[in-house]
């Protein structure tokens, strides 16, 4: 049966997440107070519903940058709505959430990009009432996938699977600027263009991606670097990650 859905912000992903829910036959209702002119022009083009309380839903779910999720955590405690936390957070970061809510929690984590066609996205869900928030994407092109075991699965798993995407792409930006620096771009990229020909369009994209969410990924790798030490992994791949996504943030297009 549809239900009203709290959505914890509709940023570039969420307000995606936002229209696949509408078109399932739900109502998807986002608070605009504080936020930007471009979060509205993304909620109305998702044909998402204006409110003043978010909380007046049987579900939320919360898709914010990582540094913020507890900060919303705290923003809806107490709730008795199913609150879904579907942000980049590691497992421990997730269960703080979970502790924060205090009510009816899944955890969550997004593979994928925004999902605009079938195929390309899933949402992973953990917990005891993983199950439940997975019926809301039933049929649709954001695939619900549950996983069992820990109650923090899903943020497990999206921490690794980053780790690689993400991580990967920080090294490929501190290569070709550890070239650039040395007064060998050109030859590397004459290189890469015989022996790894994919690696010029990968650092392309990596770079155009870095300048436009760099400052988001940030946290993502501090989080990516916290689950590595907690099982005993070196953090330093990862917090070194984070230093280059914060120099690509600072720099303009044109750098």
């Amino acid at each position: 049966m549809p239900v009203r859905v709290g959505l914890l912000h509709p940023g570039e992903m969420g307000a995606a997440i936002g229209e696949v829910l509408v078109e399932r036959g739900h109502e998807v209702l986002w608070r605009p107070d504080g936020r930007s002119e471009a979060t509205a022009q993304r909620a109305a083009a998702a044909n998402l519903t204006r409110t003043d309380d978010v909380t007046d839903a049987e579900v939320i779910m919360s898709v914010c940058p990582p540094h913020a999720a507890l900060e919303v955590a705290r923003s809806v405690r107490g709730t008795r709505a199913l609150v879904i936390d579907a942000n980049a957070v590691s497992p421990m970061t997730a269960r703080q959430v979970g502790e924060v809510i205090g009510g009816r929690w899944a955890d969550g984590g997004i593979v994928g990009p925004p999902p605009r066609r079938e195929g390309t996205t899933r949402l992973y869900l953990s917990g005891k009432h993983a199950t439940e928030g997975s019926e809301l994407f039933a049929g649709t092109r954001l695939e619900p996938v549950v996983l069992d075991g820990s109650s923090v699965a899903a943020s497990s798993l999206k921490m690794a699977y980053a780790a690689w995407t993400k991580g990967s792409a920080a090294l490929l930006l501190a290569a070709l600027e550890s070239a650039r620096k040395n007064g060998v771009e050109d030859a590397l990229r004459v290189e890469w263009s015989r022996s790894l020909p994919q690696l010029g369009a990968r650092w392309q994209s990596a770079a155009e991606s870095a300048i436009a969410k760099g400052w988001r990924w940030v946290g993502e790798m501090n989080e990516i670097a916290a689950t590595f030490e907690s099982v005993g992994l070196p953090a330093g791949f990862h917090e070194a990650a984070a230093e280059m996504f914060e120099r690509a943030a600072r720099a303009t297009p044109t750098e």
